[in-house]
């Protein structure tokens, strides 16, 4: 009795010493992290379905050693250009690795709004086309070697924020998604499958979001119990986020325009959720 009492006790204190050096590494790691500057690495990759090859950009700080939560990026219907790959380096700073992706194939840009109009239609209507470049997205994301896989959230602008609200829908393991200026007619409209956090921002004055599709959104999310929050900014329009929306608006004659205020407010409530979630 006495030799298995002992034993226990041997086999106790090793344990709680391995457990104690674990927490120390974790600990140091977390130190160290805070103590090094912010060193944000983008690399450039190549990656694609059965049918289209695709390029995008991940982002992530090297100074920290330990794997974190990943996000997913997807464009607006401008496709994937220097603002999706900003927001990637935005994240980056954040501590979390992030992805730009390319929904369109090839890296391909719109010039024209007629042309953005027509990438956006040729991926929402085949549908499983889209699934399969997404997800050809979260598999290359999960297995960077900065990422914990368990820990994965997609966000989209305006285009894009319908892909992540219809891959969320359509079932796609994400943990959260945010969805800003996003239409909310979507090809899958929320239903049991969905299980992310979900936010969505948009302009209350967005003349491309009609007020009773959003009140039809809610009644679907209310309808399956979903955790979500959808904030409407008084007095502000469509891509309230770019930069680049007043010179758009003015070239190409489009209700769009910059609001430096909501673009903040929307950012923080993003990093609100994300650490919620993670």
């Amino acid at each position: 009795m006495k030799r298995f009492t002992l034993i226990i006790a041997i086999f106790t204190l090793i344990f709680n010493s391995s457990c104690k050096d674990n927490a120390k590494q974790d600990n140091d790691a977390q130190t160290e992290a805070e103590t090094l500057p912010i060193k944000v690495k983008g690399e450039e990759v190549s990656y694609a379905t059965d049918s289209t090859s695709l390029k995008g950009y991940i982002a992530y700080n090297e100074n920290i050693k330990t794997k974190r939560p990943a996000v997913l990026i997807v464009h607006e219907w401008w496709g994937h250009n220097d603002y999706v790959r900003e927001r990637a380096d935005m994240l980056a700073n954040l501590g979390y690795t992030a992805m730009a992706v390319d929904m369109y194939g090839e890296g391909k840009i719109a010039e024209h709004p007629e042309d953005a109009g027509k990438f956006a239609t040729e991926v929402f209507v085949n549908l499983p086309e889209a699934k399969a470049r997404f997800n050809a997205a979260v598999e290359l994301l999960k297995a960077h070697e900065s990422v914990d896989a368990d820990k994965l959230a997609a966000i989209g602008y305006c285009f894009g924020g319908s892909v992540v609200l219809t891959m969320a829908n359509s079932g796609a393991d994400l943990d959260a998604v945010a969805a800003f200026h996003s239409g909310v007619i979507l090809p899958v409209m929320p239903n049991d499958q969905l299980k992310a956090r979900v936010l969505v921002c948009n302009g209350d004055d967005d003349p491309f979001i009609k007020p009773e599709t959003v009140t039809n959104f809610k009644k679907a999310m209310d309808s399956i119990g979903a955790k979500y929050e959808y904030i409407s900014y008084p007095g502000v329009v469509h891509s309230f986020t770019s930069k680049a929306a007043d010179a758009n608006a003015e070239k190409f004659g489009l209700p769009l325009a910059y609001d430096a205020d909501a673009d903040e407010k929307s950012w923080n409530s993003l990093q609100d959720m994300l650490k919620e979630v993670f």
